[in-house]
């Protein structure tokens, strides 16, 4: 049997949670909320991708304030409003796809709010253009010459960490399955860990001990507020020299452990434009396999893997535990199909779907015949 295609089981306080295959549809950010609420086209997407064969499906970066959102576009799960959309789409996109395990990836931006869509630009915005005060852990811009971030005082640390905690007892009341904290590509919690980012002199900052300590205390705050599976998106190399390590990311992820995490995504980069990293397929598994060994968490990787081999390959070896994709499945939505049908493996999919395959194909569905008048 395909090791790809192949059940696999993430535990929580609330019990296991079982996938029916090693394929996750990565968090993808769209850009199409309005004021923090999902919308018509966030239906359509999560709709869609509900329908890939996918056995897991992540909710993109999703801000827990509004200041923590990277674009003013940019969705938000911080109030009754925008819960109400988000349960709203995502209730009816449900209905319309097989019963799929849907996570969250929770979300702050910290120097990197305020920017433009990434068709416009993706520069910081002035405050007059619809931008506003970034925080970060010390007031160190993104880019050379743009305004500096407010620096975190200890005090609104802890607001943040409250932040965290109500949106994730917002999306268990939305119904979904997980939460995926994001700790990766430059955003607030990657900003904390790097030193690239974070210098400051007090607790949380300097030592690995002290840049890992904001992350770890939110972590312990949101996992005593919601049982569900909850892991954490973590970038393993900021790929600057001086910058967050492989081996760090492993030591950081040995210590999540214990404290109730249930996965680790490995991603990598975003700190910093300065950063040069060395691109390619499964550039980043590496990484994983580091961090896999060292925590023996169930860990994903992501990262130029575009073939169902390369993804079977990856598993073979015990690099990762699951394949993660995200633009590919933007470019061929039914990926995981494809996926099944070179590697013998089966998915779910709406049954108005069923006549659509090629006749060599149709083991894809398991033994589903379909005739029309």
């Amino acid at each position: 049997m395909s090791l790809l295609f192949s059940s696999y089981t993430l535990n929580s306080p609330n019990g296991p949670l079982k996938l029916a295959n090693r394929i996750v549809v990565a968090p993808m950010c769209q850009y199409a909320a309005v004021n923090g609420e999902a919308t018509d086209w966030h239906l359509m997407h999560w709709g869609n991708l509900l329908n890939s064969g996918a056995a897991l499906f992540i909710i993109e970066a999703t801000g827990v304030t509004p200041e923590g959102r990277i674009t003013p576009a940019c969705l938000g799960l911080w109030d009754d409003r925008t819960e109400a959309a988000l349960k709203d789409k995502l209730t009816r996109a449900r209905k319309l796809a097989p019963a799929t395990p849907v996570f969250i990836q929770l979300a702050h931006a910290g120097r990197k709010a305020s920017s433009a869509t990434p068709w416009n630009g993706g520069q910081l915005l002035a405050v007059d253009q619809g931008g506003w005060e970034m925080e970060a852990p010390s007031a160190i811009p993104q880019l050379d010459g743009e305004r500096l971030p407010h620096e975190l005082s200890k005090a609104e640390l802890s607001s943040l960490i409250q932040a965290f905690v109500e949106s994730a007892q917002r999306a268990d009341r939305v119904g979904i399955d997980g939460i995926e904290l994001h700790g990766a590509h430059g955003y607030l919690l990657h900003q904390f860990l790097s030193p690239i980012a974070n210098q400051r002199t007090d607790e949380y900052g300097g030592s690995f001990e002290n840049r890992i300590r904001f992350p770890l205390e939110l972590f312990k705050a949101v996992r005593a507020a919601y049982k569900g599976v909850l892991g954490i998106r973590i970038s393993a190399s900021d790929w600057m020299e001086g910058g967050w390590t492989p081996e760090e990311t492993a030591e950081f992820a040995a210590q999540l452990k214990p404290i109730g995490c249930d996965f680790v995504h490995i991603s990598s980069g975003g700190i910093s434009p300065k950063q040069k990293i060395a691109i390619g397929p499964n550039y980043q598994v590496p990484f994983a396999k580091i961090v896999k060994d060292k925590s023996g968490l169930p860990t994903m990787t992501v990262g130029l893997i575009t073939d169902p081999h390369q993804a079977e390959a990856i598993l073979e070896k015990g690099d990762a535990d699951l394949i993660a994709l995200a633009r590919a499945f933007l470019y061929k939505p039914r990926w995981a199909w494809e996926a099944a049908a070179a590697l013998d493996g089966v998915v779910s999919s709406h049954e108005r779907y069923w006549r659509c395959l090629p006749r060599e194909a149709q083991a894809v569905f398991g033994d589903v015949k379909v005739g029309q008048r």
